[in-house]
C-alpha cells in the first residue's frame, strides 16, 4: 500500500479554533507544510464539530489512464469508479510538477515548490533522535508511515535504484583496485616489486578505506532508507514489503474508528503504483496487465476497504473525500521487456516529463454527499495547489497573508455557484525550469498551451526516454523551442499538431498574452535557499534514524499485525 512522502514542514496556515484529532487538543498553528520524504497518514486538526471531516487519498504514479472512470475498459477500479459516480469529476486536474516531490510539495503548501526552496530530506536536523523534520513537530497529531523514498532497493532481490550507475562504477573502481594490490602483493612476495611492506600495507588500507567509504552507505540501503515509522518510533527497519499494504491499510480504518467521533482530516499517501509495485498474493496474476496491473487492482481494494470504513462508521454524508494522483504514470519503468509504469491515456508524456500533458494530467474526484452534486464531470482547469486552500475553506481557517499561493478554493466551481475556474493561466515546471504554461482563455473556452522547452526523448519517437530514468529538465537532452510550440488542447488534448501562424490567425496573439503573464508570474519570485547542494544530499551517518545501536540497526515490532485478515 501506499506510503507517501511526509517532508519538514514550515507553518502555513492557522485554522481557528482548537483541533480535535487524536489525543487532547492542541493548537493547530502548522496544519500544513511542505513535504519531502515519504510518510503515510498525517491526521491534521479541523476546528469543530460543525465541519466535516476530511479524507485526502493521493496515489503514486498512477496514470490517469489506469482508471476506468477516466476510459480505461481493461483494469478494474470499480470503488475508484464508484466515488466519481457518486461524485464529481474532474477532467482537467492538474498536478504542479512532473516528480513526486516538487507536485507532492506543491499540493500540501498550495504553492510551487520552487517558492519555498528548502525541502527537508530526512528526519534529523543536528543527531538521530531530534526528529526536527517529523510530522509531530509541524502541527500532527498522528504518524504513520515511511519517511523515505520507496526504491526497489526496498525488495529483497530487486535490481539497485539508488545511484545505481554510480555505484556499479564503484563497484568496477573497487574490483580494479583489489586486483591492483592482489597483484602489488603476489609481486613483493615473488621478489618481482621492490615495494617496501610498509607502503604496500598503506595502499591496501586505503583501498579498504576507499570500499568501506562507499558501501556503507550503498551497500545498505536497504536499512538506512526502507523503514517504517510509528509517531517517533521504528518499527520496522528495514520493512517488510508484501505486509507493508495490510499494516498501511489497518492503521487508516484504526484512525477513523478512534476519531469517527470528532472532525479529523486523514492524509493517505499510498504506495502503489510506484515500483517496486509489492502486490500480495491475493491479487497477483488477477489482472489483463500484468504486475502493474495487479498493483493497480490492489490499490482500488485498499480505497473500497477505507470507503467502506467511513461508511459502516456512518459519516458518509460528514465527509468531503477526494482521491487523485501526484502525477502522471512513469513510462520508463521496465524491468526487462516488461512494462512497470501506467497508463496516460491520449495523453503524450509521462512522470517527469517537463510540461507534456501526460505527466501532469491527474484523476481528480471528490465527494461529499448532500452538498457536492453526484455524477457530474467538470471540464474546467484546476491543480492540485487548489486542494490546500480547499482544506483551510473547510476547516473555517483563514488563508495566509504573508506569502504568495498559488491555488485557489475549490469549492464554489464544485457546487455549481461559478462556471469557471480561477485559473486564468497555469505554468509547468520541470525542477525550477520553466517548460510550459496555459491559458484559460474563458470569453471563448479555449484553453492554449505554449512549450518553451520539451524533453528529448530517447531513442529518438520512442515517446519516452528509455535508458535514463526519467527526462532530463535542462541542457544537451532538452530541446528549447523559439517560437514556442502552441497548441489548443480544447481541439487536440494529445498535443500532436502544433499551430503556427499559417494555421492559427491567433498565434502571435496567444503567445504575446502568454509571455505577458510569465513576466507577471516571475515577479512574484523572491530568492530561497536550494536544498539539492552536495552536503544536503550526502548521507550522514549522526543524522540516520536506528532502531536499536548503531550502525547494527535492525528490529521488527510489528510482528503477525500484517497479516492480520481485513
Amino acid at each position: 500500500m501506499g506510503v507517501g512522502r511526509f517532508w519538514g514542514w514550515t507553518p502555513i496556515a492557522e485554522i481557528q479554533g482548537r483541533c480535535r484529532l487524536s489525543g487532547a487538543p492542541v493548537s493547530c498553528r502548522a496544519c500544513f507544510s511542505i513535504l519531502l520524504v515519504k510518510c503515510l497518514f498525517l491526521g491534521i486538526c479541523v476546528a469543530d464539530n460543525s465541519k466535516p471531516n476530511i479524507l485526502l487519498i493521493m496515489a503514486d504514479d498512477l496514470g490517469i489512464g489506469d482508471v476506468g472512470c477516466y476510459g480505461n475498459d481493461t483494469l478494474r477500479t470499480p470503488n475508484i469508479d464508484r466515488l466519481a459516480k457518486e461524485g464529481i469529476q474532474l477532467s482537467q486536474h492538474l498536478s504542479a510538477a512532473p516528480l513526486c516531490t516538487p507536485s507532492r510539495a506543491a499540493f500540501l503548501t498550495g504553492r510551487h515548490a520552487f517558492r519555498s526552496g528548502k525541502w527537508h530530506q530526512g528526519v534529523n536536523c543536528e543527531f538521530r533522535t531530534d526528529h526536527c523534520h517529523h510530522p509531530l513537530n509541524h502541527g500532527f497529531d498522528y504518524f504513520y508511515g515511511m519517511p523515505f523514498t520507496l526504491i526497489n532497493d526496498c525488495q529483497i532481490n530487486k535490481p539497485p535504484e539508488v545511484d545505481a550507475a554510480f555505484r556499479a562504477k564503484l563497484w568496477v573502481y573497487t574490483q580494479v583496485i583489489v586486483l591492483g594490490m592482489l597483484t602489488l602483493t603476489t609481486g613483493k612476495l615473488a621478489g618481482l616489486i621492490s615495494v617496501s611492506w610498509k607502503i604496500l600495507m598503506c595502499l591496501i588500507t586505503l583501498s579498504f578505506l576507499f570500499f568501506i567509504s562507499w558501501y556503507s552507505s550503498f551497500g545498505f540501503i536497504r536499512y538506512w532508507n526502507c523503514i517504517l515509522m510509528r509517531n517517533y518510533e521504528i518499527t520496522e527497519q528495514p520493512m517488510v514489503l508484501e505486509r507493508t499494504a495490510t499494516l498501511m491499510l489497518k492503521e487508516a480504518i484504526s484512525f477513523i474508528t478512534r476519531n469517527k467521533h470528532r472532525p479529523f482530516l486523514l492524509f493517505v499517501s499510498l504506495l502503489h503504483v510506484h515500483i517496486p509495485l509489492v502486490t500480495t498474493k491475493q491479487f497477483l496474476g488477477k489482472s489483463k496487465h500484468g504486475l502493474y496491473g495487479d498493483n493497480v487492482e490492489e490499490m482500488d481494494w485498499v480505497v473500497g476497504k477505507i470507503l467502506n470504513a467511513i461508511e459502516q462508521e456512518g459519516l458518509k454524508n460528514t465527509t468531503f473525500i477526494y482521491f487523485t494522483s501526484d502525477h502522471g504514470g512513469h513510462l520508463e519503468a521496465r524491468e526487462g521487456n516488461v512494462q512497470l509504469g501506467g497508463s496516460n491515456g491520449i495523453y503524450k508524456g509521462g512522470k517527469g516529463m517537463g510540461g507534456w500533458e501526460g505527466g501532469i494530467r491527474v484523476p481528480g474526484i471528490f465527494r461529499w454527499p448532500g452538498v457536492l452534486p453526484a455524477g457530474e464531470v467538470i471540464d474546467e482547469p484546476t491543480s492540485l495547489m487548489d486542494i490546500y486552500p480547499t482544506v483551510v475553506h473547510l476547516g473555517g481557517g483563514e488563508m495566509p497573508h504573508d506569502r504568495v499561493i498559488d491555488g485557489h478554493n475549490l469549492i464554489p466551481l464544485l457546487q455549481g455557484t461559478v462556471k469557471h475556474s480561477d485559473h486564468h493561466f497555469l505554468f509547468h515546471y520541470c525542477g525550477i525550469h520553466l517548460h510550459a504554461a496555459r491559458w484559460h482563455q474563458k470569453d471563448s473556452n479555449k484553453v492554449w498551451k505554449v512549450h518553451y522547452k520539451t524533453p528529448n526523448f530517447h531513442p529518438e519517437g520512442a515517446g519516452a526516454c528509455y535508458g535514463r530514468g526519467v527526462c532530463p529538465c535542462s541542457g544537451e537532452h532538452v530541446t528549447y523551442h523559439d517560437p514556442p510550440l502552441l497548441f489548443d488542447l480544447s481541439r487536440d488534448p494529445s498535443e500532436t499538431s502544433p499551430l503556427s501562424p499559417d494555421t492559427e490567425p491567433f498565434y502571435h496573439t496567444v503567445i504575446e498574452r502568454v509571455t505577458e503573464a510569465i513576466v507577471e508570474h516571475q515577479k512574484t519570485f523572491h530568492p530561497v535557499s536550494q536544498q539539492f547542494s552536495t552536503n544536503n544530499i550526502m548521507w550522514k551517518p549522526w543524522l540516520q534514524p536506528c532502531c536499536g545501536m548503531f550502525p547494527f540497526c535492525s528490529c521488527d515490532k510489528e510482528g503477525d499485525n500484517g497479516h492480520t485478515a481485513l
